[in-house]
């Protein structure tokens, strides 16, 4: 198998998180490694939603969005955020069709930004978008893509059976001939 950065390899999405509240500077450095994402002419499409527990009224927002089975364990998260994709090109002012890709790089610069910082990140497409729209009066313009539990590992001693069992699953990827066409 071909050496992968630690950072790549350490990366996973857990379900058991501490409530532990993610320090300021930390949690801006997570956006300062999406700006830095690249784009399809530099449009650079991202926005977030950030939603502090005890903090801003986003954070219970977000946490409604969610399907069931994500608030339970999600609401142990001291930080969720909502990816969202803006759709139209300052460029060509037509339909930006790398904006989800480069969302979604964006977030990868994210992910691994965190994993440097000890810090976890499980993204969920279970919640609800037309509450998202809503609820953050997201015009057609605006596509929401992922809502993502950031923060500490959790201690597993402290989790319910159900949470315990998913949070130790091992995880897996498919080979690499069945990605390549």
């Amino acid at each position: 198998m071909t050496d992968l950065h630690p950072i790549i390899k350490e990366r996973y999405s857990p379900v058991i998180f501490s409530s532990k509240k993610v320090e300021e500077d930390k949690l801006q450095s997570l956006f300062e490694a999406a700006r830095w994402a690249p784009s399809s002419y530099n449009e650079q499409p991202w926005r977030f939603i950030v939603g502090i527990k005890d903090q801003n009224k986003d954070y219970a927002k977000l946490l409604d969005c969610l399907v069931e089975a994500n608030q339970h364990w999600a609401k142990y998260t001291p930080v969720l955020v909502l990816s969202v994709a803006y759709k139209i090109s300052s460029v060509t002012g037509k339909i930006n069709r790398y904006a989800q890709h480069d969302t979604g790089m964006a977030v990868g610069n994210l992910l691994a930004q965190a994993t440097s910082l000890d810090l976890y990140v499980h993204q969920m497409g279970g919640y609800s978008v037309s509450k998202a729209r809503e609820y953050f009066d997201l015009d057609d313009n605006y596509e929401p893509m992922a809502v993502m539990a950031i923060g500490y590992k959790g201690n597993i001693d402290l989790f319910a059976d159900d949470l315990k069992e998913r949070e130790l699953t091992k995880r897996f990827r498919k080979p690499i001939d069945q990605m390549l066409l």
